[in-house]
């Protein structure tokens, strides 16, 4: 890696321009972190940028205390390192943290904390991608800016960069506590207090029963169809089933299967307010993404009545909500439990690999590598599993490059007033 220091006007530092003899890897979450250490493997350099303080700053800052992973630990450990042997089959939040960071240390990645991406985009007369990061570690404000110069630029910002929070009519008027499941750590803030849980999600689902066990009454928004399957099935996993008889049966008929084993294990959970989409589990996580919950708890709360389930929100009072069925209910705080969204709209320069949403076009699974060196990592919607094998094959991609040629590339010139190694 070389550094360039380019000039103002006045002879001080404006901006440092970075060649990176390597690929640039925007993001040091989970996704980012399997690129790093495949490429590690690989013997390739590589730089990883990330804008907050630490590595997945998601799990570590905006996830709840009693999060655990939906799926057994073999299908979300990452490439080459897998979860040691005396963690439980559904590592915790802090577990997984704890994998993460022995993950990083293993691989010996070190990502460039504090650096928010400004822009990033390709430059076809010098062959290289231009990336500008502005400095965070004193906060919002911007106060070094820095140009990476890569020839590989790997994306792995995920699918949960943003945070989607509805607009709602009134909810600037409302005087009780709003968070987005984001800002949520446990139910123990709201004890005795009426909460309004929008989204029937995972997140929905868990965020509403781990309200009621701290003596909360939850109110669960769910005004779109959802399918909501045990996590486990005769104590297998419901997803390692899933996957066994996809090797064997069409997936509409393993689609079928699911949905009766659902009905006799938690019953007809329509009549509680939860409407199932008219397209199978699988069939709709295939096509659109859209991941089925996976209950631990939540339903037998539900039949119970202890979690209340409430169509549609009109409006917002100070006080209360208004549903779309002209029902009112007097609450204390919402919480949004309405997911997030990608963010490379914002900053990258490209629109023919990735949509106006920021997800690549090609569905899995073509959707790792763009032209010009770019590729993605993560946005599959096949969690861990799906991120472990982008991240294996652009580290194989850009591997086979980096052997084939075995030199370091013409660094570009660039004014400037110094230079360093």
């Amino acid at each position: 890696m070389a550094i360039f220091d380019t000039c103002g006007k006045d002879g001080s530092a404006a901006r440092r321009s970075v060649w990176v003899n390597g690929p640039v890897i925007v993001g040091a979450g989970p996704s980012g972190l399997a690129v790093g250490a495949c490429l590690r493997a690989q013997g390739v350099p590589f730089v990883i940028i990330e804008r907050a303080d630490c590595i997945a700053s998601l799990w570590q800052n905006r996830t709840y205390d009693r999060l655990k992973l939906h799926l057994p630990k073999r299908f979300c450990q990452l490439p080459k390192l897998p979860f040691p042997d005396h963690f439980p089959e559904y590592p915790s939040r802090k577990q997984f943290i704890e994998y993460l960071e022995s993950y990083a240390n293993h691989f010996d990645i070190n990502p460039k904390f504090n650096e928010c991406v400004q822009s990033a985009k390709y430059d076809p007369t010098l062959g290289l991608w231009r990336v500008i990061t502005g400095s965070s570690s004193r906060g919002a404000v911007l106060f070094e800016e820095v140009e990476y110069l890569c020839r590989w630029l790997v994306v792995a910002t995920g699918e949960n960069a943003e945070r989607v929070v509805p607009e709602i009519e009134g909810l600037n008027e409302f005087k009780g506590e709003v968070v987005h499941a984001s800002e949520y750590k446990t139910g123990e803030n709201f004890n005795g207090q009426k909460v309004l849980v929008v989204g029937c999600g995972n997140s929905g689902m868990e965020i509403s029963l781990d309200l009621f066990n701290h003596n909360a009454a939850p109110s669960m928004v769910c005004r779109s169809s959802v399918h909501v399957l045990p996590r486990e099935i005769c104590g297998k996993s419901t997803f390692e089933l899933a996957m066994i008889m996809m090797r064997w049966l069409p997936l509409w008929l393993v689609d079928g299967i699911f949905l009766a084993l659902a009905w006799l294990i938690l019953g007809n959970i329509e009549k509680y307010g939860i409407k199932r989409p008219s397209m199978g589990p699988l069939e709709l996580k295939k096509k659109k993404g859209k991941t089925p919950v996976l209950d631990i708890g939540a339903v037998a709360k539900i039949k119970s009545g202890d979690i209340q389930v409430v169509p549609g929100v009109k409006r917002l009072s100070t006080r209360g909500v208004e549903l779309v069925n002209g029902e009112k209910l007097e609450i204390n705080a919402v919480v949004f439990a309405t997911g997030y969204r990608s963010n490379v709209p914002y900053w990258l320069k490209e629109r023919e690999f990735f949509n106006e949403n920021g997800f690549p076009k090609a569905p899995f699974p073509n959707a790792w590598k763009g032209q010009s060196g770019l590729y993605a990592v993560g946005f599959t919607r096949r969690g861990l599993a799906g991120a472990s094998y982008d991240a294996m094959k652009i580290a194989e991609d850009i591997g086979k490059v980096w052997k084939d040629e075995m030199m370091i590339p013409t660094m570009p010139r660039l004014r400037g007033s110094g230079f360093s190694l």
